[in-house]
């Protein structure tokens, strides 16, 4: 070797060695202040999720509520090399959510990139704010009224299939809500109908909850984290094979709406004018808006409508059902409350047999605060992540830039500085006077602050109507101790074994 060469290899040698030693001494500063954090103790590799390698799903929560109590009110673990900053007080919580810098969210969203692409829900920075601009719009109040017809339909199928099983015999409800939210999410999301009610045995909710629940197994195994390894898995290939499920169902609805659309657009003063005599009122669903936009500025892809969609329908479908499912299992178990409910819907329809008007939603005041007390205790979403982009001072403690902040939304809701009673089901935790004297922070559901759910007003509206909808005609009962149900905290809250009730007719409440 001449000497320039061994001159050139010796520099590329030196810069190289600089350069890792800068990124060793900025890992070790980094590590060093996560280090005074309070916390299990790590180990190289897995981090800290060698504590729950034998914990079942079922008793993940009940593991994290034991550490909770340990190390209250701010603990550090690692999932690998990647630390988890775990917050539960309403101060720390805003303090991450309630600004604009904080947005990011974590590594792990990654994993739900080959399904959710960078939509809402994943996306960051210019590409998350351009879209939540384009997309904001498309929930104005106004069009989220002309879906009430929708919910109301979808809610009357429910009702027709729940007659056959109110016979006093206990049975699972959840799948029956589900697939009542599913009818709805692909008609409002999609403008398509798919008849999830008659089929018993949709491959779409299957492959939703198969992903659900091969993404938290990989969280929580660093070693499935690589895409060669995780792939290579039996779980890999079953995600592989769910996506394939999952977009082939969004792709094929977005080219049938475009050509649907086209033709609609030829044809608009004459459909318009046939709609007018038959009654019939168009109505444009989340896609149609989205096509809409694409096509007047050219802002949105194909894939890009495709990740918005599915997006969507996930966290439209997936979240509601499990939201009302928890409600009804609420109201089964505390009979007080379901009479309280009973007797508001009474002196709202009396002995109507009418849908229900946005103004009739208006006045559900109590059956609202059922909803979000329901949340309170079952929030669909337990968890959420953000990334620190900056350093952050909670308390005494200083959060390294790059570190990403747990949001415990499920333990959060039941922290006895917010809620004093935190486990006892009361809907009168959201009478307005307590709400009022609360931390606006010790409650987010729906998060919170820029990146709070786009769709909450839609959940809000869809529950009151399906859930008002089954209490106008049943009684809904349990033999279920609540102690004994078995919580899954996936991408959804769910409970293990579904909602087991009961139904029998129920009479209208006399004054």
């Amino acid at each position: 070797m001449d000497v320039p060469s061994i001159i050139l290899a010796a520099a590329a040698i030196a810069i190289s060695s600089l350069y890792l030693g800068k990124l060793l001494v900025r890992r070790l500063k980094f590590t060093r202040q996560l280090a005074k954090l309070p916390g299990p103790m790590a180990l190289p590799l897995v981090g800290t999720t060698y504590l729950v390698f034998f914990v079942p799903m079922n008793g993940i929560l009940k593991f994290m509520g034991e550490r909770i109590k340990e190390f209250y009110p701010i603990w550090c673990t690692w999932a690998g090399p990647y630390p988890e900053v775990n917050l539960i007080k309403a101060e720390h919580i805003e303090k991450i959510l309630s600004g604009t810098k904080h947005t990011e969210k974590s590594f792990l969203y990654t994993f739900l990139y080959p399904w959710l692409g960078t939509g809402l829900l994943t996306s960051s920075g210019n590409k998350w704010h351009t879209h939540r601009k384009i997309i904001t719009p498309t929930f104005h109040f106004k069009i989220l009224d002309n879906f009430m017809e929708v919910f109301s339909e979808k809610s009357e199928i429910l009702v027709d299939k729940l007659q056959g099983k109110a016979d006093g015999k206990t049975f699972d409800i959840f799948p029956y809500i589900t697939r009542c939210a599913l009818d709805i999410i692909c008609e409002t999301a999609m403008g398509t109908e798919i008849h999830a009610q008659e089929d018993v045995n949709s491959e779409y909710v299957r492959a939703v909850y198969d992903i659900s629940e091969i993404f938290m197994s990989r969280v929580l195994k660093p070693w499935l984290h690589p895409d060669l390894i995780f792939y290579r898995t039996r779980k890999g290939r079953r995600f592989a094979e769910c996506l394939g499920i999952l977009h082939g169902f969004t792709k094929r609805v977005i080219a049938e709406r475009k050509v649907a659309l086209s033709g609609v657009a030829g044809t608009n003063s004459e459909s318009s004018e046939e709609d007018h005599l038959i009654g019939k009122k168009r109505r444009k669903a989340f896609l149609d808006l989205l096509l809409e936009v694409s096509e007047q500025g050219g802002r949105l892809s194909d894939e890009e409508i495709r990740e918005e969609v599915d997006t969507f329908m996930f966290e439209g479908h997936d979240t509601t059902a499990a939201s009302m499912s928890w409600i009804i299992l609420m109201l089964a178990l505390h009979p007080e409350v379901q009479e309280k409910v009973s007797a508001e819907l009474d002196s709202i329809f009396q002995s109507s047999e009418r849908a229900a008007t946005p103004r009739d939603l208006s006045e559900m005041k109590y059956l609202e605060q059922v909803v979000k007390e329901t949340l309170r205790l079952y929030p669909s979403v337990p968890f959420i992540q953000r990334t620190a982009s900056e350093d952050v001072r909670l308390d005494e403690y200083c959060i390294p830039a790059g570190a990403t902040f747990t949001l415990q939304i499920y333990f959060a809701h039941r922290n006895p500085e917010s809620f004093p009673d935190p486990e006892q089901f009361d809907p009168d935790n959201f009478l307005p006077e307590r709400v009022q004297g609360r931390h606006p922070y010790a409650y987010i559901p729906f998060s919170a602050g820029p990146r709070n759910c786009i769709g909450q007003k839609f959940a809000l509206l869809e529950e009151k109507i399906v859930l008002s909808s089954i209490l106008r005609k049943f009684k809904i009962s349990s033999t279920q101790k609540i102690e004994d149900i078995k919580l899954l905290p996936e991408l959804v809250l769910r409970p293990e074994g579904g909602v087991r009730v009961s139904l029998a007719p129920r009479e209208p409440l006399r004054a």
